[in-house]
């Protein structure tokens, strides 16, 4: 029976160190938060300017709500676009200076309804290997020819795009990837796609609010000129603090993107009140550097003192900070170790990651004081004194 190859199935998941076990917070998202009774401090949250329970936000949720009630009723094309909406959108697009902005109610359906919008069996998609599985499923959805190279690989990908005889290309990439914490060599991307005709689609997930000026993201952050074949994709769930994401760019673009995109055509809109939350994040980010520069210290302090532990950390300068351990069972045992002492530190495992690269994922917040990152980094020491390699 199938029910009994489940079964199977899922037992050989425990079996391999591979089975996720959801946890239920008893508390709202911060630093600190309670699990089943113990109190944890979190290094797992995307919250990396520690809004997500901000009193501005809950503020403006609570004079939305009386206002505008809370659901939407319909998609945004039928009658569910309301005043907040429309002002969040012109927000986000006068922030990342674009020509337009166009919400979505996830980062993920801002993918899957974009990059099958633009590109069709005929044309071609050029993929970083380690690239979100948000972008991997819009390109498979868009049924291109899907060409994925080598993790920020320019020549290989220039090599690529020289081969192609695609009538349209988009190349596809994270700003900040969600493992490793590295930035993607965007302004040369950008001049790949000016060189070979090709949109160039960035989903800064994990740059939005945290880089460039004001946090305005990766886009800023490097400086790259406003182009009508730069599309970015922002998530407003992380540093934003809230949910959902935007889609900016050339006002045809994201004009086509509401005229043709199914996931935004046949969704229902989020709430108001979510759009309202939205609005008073961005003024929160804008004025935020005070936070910025606070979570930038963090990460230094972070990163010079593990360079005595067995497992590497990896080179990044952003707030994702990943702690290389290898093996799917190892990397379990450092981290179940870590929730009895007190700390939340994922173990990120395949496929998520490669085979024989599992890892802890230590996620830095602005949220965050030095003391409790002192003391995630003396359980490190710990774990690596009591054998746990």
């Amino acid at each position: 029976m199938i029910w009994d190859e489940l079964e199977v199935n899922l037992n050989q998941l425990a079996v391999d160190g591979l089975r996720r076990q959801k946890l239920t917070l008893d508390t709202p998202c911060g630093p600190v938060v309670i699990v089943g009774g113990r109190k944890l401090i979190t290094f797992c949250s995307n919250d990396y300017l520690g809004l997500a329970n901000h009193p501005s936000i809950i503020a403006a949720v609570r004079e939305a709500a009386e206002r505008w009630g809370v659901g939407s009723g319909a998609s945004h094309i039928v009658s569910g676009h309301f005043r907040p909406h429309e002002e969040l959108e012109e927000r986000l697009r006068s922030f990342v200076e674009r020509e337009r902005a166009l919400y979505f109610t996830t980062g993920y359906m801002a993918n899957l309804a974009v990059v099958p919008t633009l590109v069709k069996r005929n044309d071609a998609i050029f993929s970083d290997r380690l690239n979100h599985a948000s972008l991997i499923d819009a390109a498979l959805l868009a049924r291109s020819e899907h060409i994925r190279f080598p993790h920020c690989d320019i020549a290989s990908l220039a090599k690529c795009l020289e081969r192609s005889r695609a009538r349209r290309k988009l190349i596809l990439t994270d700003a900040v990837f969600s493992m490793e914490g590295d930035l993607a060599p965007l302004p040369d991307l950008f001049t790949l796609a000016e060189r070979f005709d090709a949109w160039l689609l960035v989903d800064d997930a994990h740059g939005f609010g945290v880089l460039g000026s004001g946090g305005r993201g990766s886009i800023s952050y490097y400086g790259l000129p406003p182009s009508p074949r730069l599309i970015l994709m922002g998530t407003l769930g992380k540093a934003a603090g809230v949910s959902g994401a935007f889609v900016a760019g050339d006002r045809r673009v994201i004009d086509w993107i509401t005229q043709k995109a199914r996931p935004y055509i046949f969704t229902t809109a989020s709430s108001p009140l979510i759009a309202a939350a939205l609005l008073a994040s961005i003024e929160l980010i804008e004025k935020g550097e005070s936070l910025r520069t606070h979570l930038r210290y963090l990460i230094c302090r972070l990163q010079d003192k593990l360079f005595g532990l067995p497992w590497r950390i990896l080179p990044s300068t952003t707030a994702i900070q990943p702690l290389m351990i290898g093996e799917n069972k190892s990397a379990m045992q450092i981290s179940d170790r870590l929730f009895k002492n007190g700390f939340w530190v994922p173990a990120i495992r395949p496929p998520t990651v490669p085979n024989g690269t599992a890892r802890l994922r230590i996620s830095l917040s602005a949220a965050h004081n030095e003391a409790q990152i002192d003391a995630l980094i003396r359980a490190l020491y710990e774990c690596a004194a009591d054998g746990l390699l």
